[in-house]
């Protein structure tokens, strides 16, 4: 009888070395999963205000400075707006008026 040898293939060996890889990585994730499902409802809470707190410190929060200048833009701005929209709403009155008595006339 004659003797065989196997021959082994780099390729076959890297993919069984990775699909072991895969089902411990999973497995890993399973039991990250059940230990997220224990955490009691305080303990999410907790983790919901520590995300919370570590967006507010990535903030870029604006000057003193700024933050008056814009003010007083928008308030002159507003007032501006509110006097020519009073201005035009008494014009469009007396032109109405005007109107309402020289048909009625």
């Amino acid at each position: 009888m004659e003797e065989t040898k196997v021959v082994s293939n780099s390729s076959e060996t890297e993919t069984s070395k990775k699909e072991t890889s895969k089902k411990e990585s999973s497995k890993k994730e399973t039991s990250k999963k059940k230990a997220a499902e224990k955490e009691g409802f305080f303990s999410k809470i907790g983790g919901f205000f520590t995300g919370v707190t570590a967006e507010f410190n990535k903030i870029m929060w604006t000057s003193r400075e700024d933050v008056v200048k814009q003010t007083t833009a928008v308030v002159v701005v507003s007032a501006i707006s509110c006097a020519l929209i009073a201005l035009l709403d008494i014009a469009f009155e007396y032109g109405v008026d005007k109107l309402v008595h020289l048909f009625n006339s």
